[in-house]
Formats: C-alpha cells, sequence, structure tokens
C-alpha cells in the first residue's frame, strides 16, 4: 500500500481499497460481484437507519479482528454522523463481545479515528468488504 498518497497511512487504505476492489471487480466472475452488491445492499437504510449499520458493522468487525474492516467501518460511521462518544460506545460493545484480544484492535481504529478528524483524508470510497 505505500507510496498511493504519500506518508498519509488513512489515505493509502482508502486507495488502495478503491484500487483494488476496481481490479477485482474487473474480474468477470459473478460470485464476486453479487457479493459486493450485496454488501453495498445491506447497508442501505431501510428499518435501521445507515448510522445505525454502520456502528453495528463495525462492532462485527472488531470482534473478528479484521483492522481493514474496522478502518471502513470507523470512516463510514464519521461519514453517517456518528459522534466520537457513539464510536467509544461501539468499540465498548465490541470489546466486551470480542473480550481483552480486541484492545490491540481498538488501538488501530481509535489512531484512524484521530487522522480521520484531523482532516487527513476522507472516508474511503465504495462499501464492498476486503
Amino acid at each position: 500500500m505505500s507510496g498511493e498518497s504519500g506518508n498519509d497511512p488513512v489515505a493509502e487504505f482508502g486507495a488502495f481499497r478503491k484500487r483494488m476492489n476496481e481490479r477485482i471487480l474487473a474480474e468477470p466472475n459473478q460470485v464476486v460481484r453479487r457479493f459486493f452488491a450485496l454488501d453495498t445492499q445491506t447497508y442501505q437504510a431501510g428499518a435501521l437507519d445507515l448510522k445505525t449499520k454502520e456502528l453495528l458493522g463495525l462492532v462485527a468487525s472488531m470482534v473478528l479482528r479484521c483492522d481493514d474492516c474496522i478502518s471502513y467501518h470507523v470512516a463510514q460511521c464519521k461519514d453517517a454522523g456518528a459522534t466520537r462518544e457513539e464510536l467509544f460506545e461501539t468499540f465498548s460493545v465490541g470489546l466486551v463481545v470480542g473480550g481483552s484480544i480486541v484492545i490491540p484492535h481498538m488501538r488501530r481504529a481509535v489512531d484512524f479515528l484521530d487522522r480521520l478528524e484531523q482532516g487527513e483524508a476522507g472516508a474511503p470510497a465504495e462499501h464492498a468488504h476486503d
């Protein structure tokens, strides 16, 4: 991922994700395309609003200990209007459900959140997970 956006890891994350999602979706594999589409549809507002769904995605990503997914959902939560307090309550749910093994992932999530709030980069574009 290095070198795509200078020394800004937040921008590098978004640029790499976007580039690789486009690369993957360029392949003529319907299973992959359908999964990406299902993922996108899952996060549309419905009975639950977008922010709530993104907060749920963040908890699930923390429990599964996927740093790329955690970073993605932190950015999406911010874009959906989640406050720092709401994010920390969400981190606490992920920590309680996932246990102490989640702590290193929470550290990286808070670092990513801090970088987002410092305006180093916008949220990564697109949705489909890694």
